[in-house]
């Protein structure tokens, strides 16, 4: 493959039985590319994490994904409140979650330290107010 394959998903907002549409599909399409086991579980729980605080949080946003033969690289947007604490929100266990999330069995405080866990890049830009943008690289190898 030369260059990037692109996709875009569009995440809808509180709609916790659609979350984890995009990362599925995006795992099916590294799997058939012949990406190996370890960079498909790692992109699949790193966007599946993101896709669930943009529920959560954010009432949505939108994912775009580029393919490269070496990485994936991962933009996943939402025009949420934006997160205040960034160094509180990456401590394992510290949710803002409300109850009735929590009720469900999300909002247990390991989104963004499981990101970062799982990803080789993980850069956040948010503004209260306006957003939050999550950019992620993950290295990958095909398989031989």
């Amino acid at each position: 493959m030369s260059g990037a394959l692109h996709l875009h998903y569009e995440v809808s907002g509180d709609d916790f039985t659609r979350a984890g549409e995009a990362s599925s599909s995006v795992k099916k399409r590294l799997k058939s590319l012949g990406y190996d086991f370890d960079a498909i579980r790692r992109v699949a729980i790193a966007m599946y994490e993101a896709e669930i605080n943009m529920v959560i949080h954010a009432e949505g946003g939108f994912c775009d994904v580029d393919i490269y033969p070496d990485k994936v690289e991962i933009l996943l947007s939402d025009k949420g409140p934006g997160i205040p604490d960034v160094d509180k929100a990456m401590q394992e266990g510290f949710s803002t979650a409300p109850d009735n999330v929590r009720n469900l069995g999300f909002g247990a405080g390991m989104g963004l330290p499981n990101i970062k866990k799982y990803t080789d890049g993980m850069r956040i830009e948010t503004t209260i107010g306006v957003g939050t943008n999550l950019y992620l690289t993950v290295m990958v190898h095909k398989e031989q």
